[in-house]
């Protein structure tokens, strides 16, 4: 079986580790300090991400990010993922890279594959996403998920290494669809936790996921993604899981705002970034983006929750 390092010891990080090295590959996970990674050593698990998951023999914690592996899957947040490839270009010279990350950066508007090719040109860039949750990826459970690289081969390549008993990995060339899929859809979680969090219904809900998902279309399609990725796992199946589930961030923190909670904020929320990425973005092209420009004013402050409902049930009346 293949080494693999997993950079990022998170909850995700730790989960796709976990599964790798269950299914026979060498894996290191890689901490970003070395106190976290000498108390996984020392438990055999990551107890403040997954405690009770005990790690599986051929995985190992370390903070020494030299010499990874041919194979390097890359589990931090988007937006960290351009300086935590300026830091390691070095090491990551000829390596395949698979961001494990979902989100538009909001300094660039670049998706998780450009964005690691600026820093690391030789390197092979691919991006994993689609619906998971790492507590269910660690605990055995089958999930489905897409991988996409520009090259098919490589494509191919990373499917067949990575796919294991409990995940099943499907290969496409569009890492448009994939990136923008994975992006709006928690863009989309946040307005539908709003939606539940500011007692509107599931009905309200459920018709703020399909508006929600043409407008994601929209704005991917523009951008070159293919309709079908963005009707598959990475596009409409992400969105189903993450605005339906307590378990999404995303969708978390949604319905913080809509019930006016105090927000944490050292938990990390992908979609408030995108969110107001995507709406400058929209804006320049010219694209009609109602529900993501509303969540964006709620997020910066220009908008209350309240006004941003009546704003968009407002909206001039039209065909479907």
């Amino acid at each position: 079986m293949s080494e693999i390092s997993v950079f990022g010891a998170g909850a995700f990080g730790t989960a796709l580790a976990i599964s790798l090295a269950r299914d026979g590959h060498a894996v290191s996970l890689v901490a970003r300090n070395a106190l976290h990674a000498k108390a996984m050593a020392k438990t055999n698990q990551n107890e403040s991400r997954l405690p009770g998951i005990s790690f599986p023999p051929g995985l190992t914690a370390t903070a020494d990010p030299t010499d990874p592996a041919m194979i390097c899957l890359i589990a931090v947040p988007a937006q960290s993922l351009g300086m935590f490839m300026r830091q390691h270009r070095q090491e990551f010279v000829g390596r395949t890279i698979v961001a494990c990350c979902k989100g538009v950066d909001l300094a660039t508007g670049l998706g998780p594959t450009s964005t690691i090719l600026n820093a690391c040109p030789t390197s092979e860039a691919a991006i994993l996403s689609g619906p998971s949750f790492a507590a269910d990826i660690a605990a055995g459970l089958p999930t489905a998920l897409t991988i996409a690289t520009r090259s098919a081969e490589t494509a191919k390549f990373i499917q067949q290494t990575l796919s294991t008993q409990t995940i099943r990995l499907y290969r496409t060339t569009d890492t448009i669809g994939v990136e923008l899929g994975g992006a709006l859809k928690n863009v989309m979680a946040i307005a539908a936790g709003i939606t539940i969090g500011a007692g509107l219904g599931e009905s309200a809900r459920a018709a703020l996921m399909a508006r929600g998902y043409e407008e994601l279309k929209r704005y991917a399609t523009d951008a070159g993604a293919l309709a079908d990725t963005l009707s598959g796992l990475s596009g409409f199946g992400d969105l189903v899981l993450t605005c339906t589930s307590e378990k999404s961030r995303n969708f978390a923190h949604g319905v913080a705002l809509g019930r006016g909670d105090l927000i944490d904020p050292n938990i990390t929320v992908e979609g408030k970034s995108t969110a107001l990425a995507i709406a400058t973005q929209s804006k320049t092209r010219d694209i009609d983006m109602p529900i993501t420009n509303t969540v964006a004013g709620v997020l910066s402050g220009e908008l209350a929750i309240q006004h941003a409902i009546r704003t968009l049930l407002s909206r001039p009346l039209t065909k479907e």
